[in-house]
């Protein structure tokens, strides 16, 4: 019996020292992403472009519009070949408007990765200095809902973090 307790105690200290040497800390990097000075110059970026393309999208959209009411005021004696056709026509650019559409949104979408990744990684290169010469070995994201639970023992690292990258 004594053995299993002295065993039981000599397995536990070192988990006990190695809990008392690792230190936690907790950031909220979406709160940093918002104030990074080059996300607006990104937003403004892809603001621009977005607009760009709902212009080419307006002007798309009213020359479909521009041919459905031509379709549609074709009277009576209009014969059939020309009614197909330009019913044929109306379908191409429907099917235009939808390919510009799809196009759109996947070009906004690269664009924003492009733009949105150098801003990420300065933040994740600041929070692995800050993590590094501060001695913690984890750092927990608060912005992610995963995280549930930050026990006392964390510290938030949020305004080192902000130091390090030159934000107030």
């Amino acid at each position: 019996m004594m053995k299993r307790l002295f065993l039981a105690a000599l397995v536990a200290l070192p988990m006990c020292l190695a809990a008392q040497t690792l230190k936690f800390g907790t950031i909220n990097t979406q709160e940093i992403f918002n104030l990074m000075p080059d996300k607006v110059t990104a937003e403004t970026t892809l603001k621009s472009v977005s607009e760009k393309y709902q212009a080419e999208y307006k002007k798309l959209q009213e020359e479909f519009e521009k041919k459905y009411k031509e379709f549609q005021a074709l009277d009576a004696n209009t014969l059939q070949s020309i009614k197909d056709s330009r019913l044929r026509e109306l379908q191409e650019n429907q099917q235009k408007i939808e390919n510009f559409q799809q196009m759109a949104a996947q070009d906004i979408q690269k664009q924003q990765e492009t733009l949105l990744a150098p801003i990420t990684d300065k933040i994740q290169k600041a929070i692995q200095a800050v993590g590094a010469e501060n001695g913690f070995t984890f750092i927990y994201d608060l912005s992610i809902p995963a995280i549930l639970y930050s026990g006392n023992g964390a510290e938030d690292v949020t305004p080192l973090v902000k130091t390090k990258l030159g934000i107030k």
